[in-house]
């Protein structure tokens, strides 16, 4: 989804057009993306780094608390939560950048829908810690930015309340703007 209004369109699509891994045959309860994403996770941080486990899985749950607001991207939205710090994985780091070491793993080894790769290379503002550590060329060349209102989601620093939270993610979805101070 690129060109002019590809952010409208992602309020659009329905929940099925989301890539996910073709071993995925259904999408039942335990059978979700996000799932997938959750054990996909577990399995990269979990030993070698404990505490940005915990982190993730934090992260995570703030996501899922959210989706009442976030309706047919939620799913999505979980599993960027859960995999956006995978690239710190001692396994995956090439760059040193974790949002693209991430994000490569993602497409190229596990065969990732491109907007969660997407998601995940550019959560937290990574374009600016790429340009810092001189690769936001490739950053920019291997992955377009994600629609700034998915996106959002995972650039929050999860200050304050939940009920704040859901109030920002509202503001940025409907309609866009920024949120209210």
């Amino acid at each position: 989804m690129t060109g002019p209004g590809s952010e409208q369109d992602v309020f659009r699509r329905h929940a099925t057009s989301v890539n996910v891994p073709p071993w995925l045959s259904s999408l039942g309860h335990m059978n979700t993306l996000a799932s997938w994403a959750g054990h996909l996770a577990q399995a990269l941080l979990q030993e070698p780094l404990p505490r940005r486990w915990a982190h993730v899985q934090g992260v995570a749950a703030r996501a899922r608390g959210l989706a009442p607001v976030l309706g047919a991207d939620a799913d999505l939205l979980e599993a960027a939560a859960w995999l956006h710090d995978i690239g710190y994985a001692p396994d995956l780091t090439v760059t040193g950048l974790h949002a693209l070491d991430g994000a490569r793993y993602l497409r190229d080894t596990q065969h990732a829908g491109a907007l969660l790769c997407r998601l995940v290379a550019y959560h937290s503002c990574a374009i600016i810690e790429a340009g810092e550590r001189g690769l936001a060329d490739v950053l920019s060349l291997e992955f377009e930015p994600a629609p700034h209102a998915l996106s959002s989601v995972l650039t929050l620093g999860w200050p304050g309340s939940v009920r704040q939270m859901v109030v920002y993610v509202s503001q940025l979805r409907w309609p866009f703007r920024p949120p209210v101070p």
